[in-house]
């Protein structure tokens, strides 16, 4: 996104269906649900909507699909990109190119995925997955995203010092702001006991530093700033949406995995949202796994390098702290939606209609899984439009 299209677009709609273990419908069927309730807010039709872009890793319905179920014979923009969460935020940043250079009207992103009943990462029982560097990952037993994760975890602790409970007060936190949010899935108050006392998943991981299984889908309709204004519900701004390169864990030329490739794209971002982290009100942070919270909040430069731990310690990123951060609970606690209803969630809280809502936020940072095993990594900057 260049400064040419600073503001131009709006997020105007969002919807969700329940999030769950078991939803017992298809992807094609959760989206569209997610689609209907999203369009519906904004005070539209889905036959109004004229692009549709989502994110997937093979585990979903295709955006021509959708399209089709939805009665858009004729659609402007049909959009699939290939990645989990690094590309949530990839899809508003393409939702609103599509809107400003009048490729389309009316976009709808979403992403919709039965996580636990139907296709689990790292599952078995599913043909290897056609990446080149499978084959590299798979002598060491690295088949499942804790796994993976973990190397990046302990990279993280040993240069900064963090510590295990360092880790234990992100999970504590967000399953504090959970437990005032109706559609999170874990909303039962979690202790340091509880936390240390929980099985290891892969060293120095354990099973509240791992994001939830989830089952659900959400979905965000983008149009015009201006054509927004007309709408039903306050728009949320796009100010700033980068996408950037990232680490593979096998090959390529990062060598230092405790720093993510976020910080390579936050100068872009906040450049092209022409803002800075001291603007940032709230943050919802990709949180595939606990560290990667402390590991953005330095990335994005919104804390000094290896001053996370000390930070969320303090109690700076609960709601009324110096910066909430994933004040739905996140993907720890609310569901993973793979970093899309982080979106949801930045657009409730710059409404004021948040379950949790921190008193006057007007500018809020989503971010997307920040480029491990996957190569790439998005984000955005969305803002009230006061």
């Amino acid at each position: 996104m260049s400064n040419f299209l600073r503001d131009r677009a709006a997020i105007v709609g969002i919807g969700w269906t329940p999030y769950s273990k078991n939803s017992g419908v298809s992807t094609l069927e959760l989206a569209l649900r997610a689609i209907a309730a999203a369009a519906d807010d904004a005070g539209l039709r889905p036959s109004d909507i004229d692009g549709f872009i989502t994110h997937s890793v093979g585990d979903s319905a295709t955006a021509a699909s959708v399209a089709a179920c939805v009665g858009v014979p004729d659609p402007h923009v049909v959009l699939d990109l290939v990645g989990g969460g690094s590309m949530s935020a990839a899809t508003v940043g393409a939702a609103a190119m599509a809107v400003a250079t009048g490729q389309a009207d009316t976009v709808v992103c979403w992403r919709a995925l039965n996580a636990r009943s139907e296709f689990r990462m790292g599952g078995t029982g599913r043909a290897a997955p056609a990446l080149t560097e499978f084959q590299y990952q798979t002598p060491y037993g690295l088949f499942a995203p804790p796994q993976q994760y973990a190397l990046v975890a302990q990279a993280y602790m040993d240069a900064s010092g963090a510590t295990a409970e360092d880790l234990a007060a992100v999970a504590i936190t967000q399953r504090d702001n959970a437990s005032h949010n109706p559609r999170a899935m874990m909303r039962t108050p979690l202790t340091l006991d509880a936390y240390l006392a929980a099985p290891w998943i892969s060293d120095p991981l354990r099973l509240y530093d791992c994001c939830l299984e989830t089952d659900a889908a959400v979905a965000v309709v983008v149009t015009t700033a201006e054509r927004a204004r007309d709408l039903d519900t306050p728009p949320i701004l796009i100010s700033g949406a980068a996408t950037g390169g990232g680490h593979s864990l096998y090959s390529g030329a990062r060598t230092d995995y405790s720093i993510s490739a976020a910080a390579d794209l936050a100068p872009r971002l906040y450049d092209n949202a022409g803002l800075g982290p001291e603007d940032i009100d709230i943050a919802q942070l990709y949180d595939a796994f606990t560290p990667l919270v402390l590991m953005q909040l330095e990335d994005y430069r919104l804390v000094p390098r290896h001053s996370a731990p000390e930070f969320v310690a303090a109690g700076n990123t609960k709601v009324g702290g110096q910066l909430p951060v994933n004040t739905h609970g996140g993907h720890l606690s609310e569901g993973y939606v793979h970093g899309l209803n982080h979106v949801i969630e930045a657009a409730l809280q710059l409404r004021g209609t948040a379950a949790l809502q921190v008193p006057g936020a007007e500018v809020a940072l989503c971010t997307g899984q920040p480029g491990y095993v996957s190569g790439v990594s998005s984000a955005l900057i969305l803002r009230a439009d006061r």
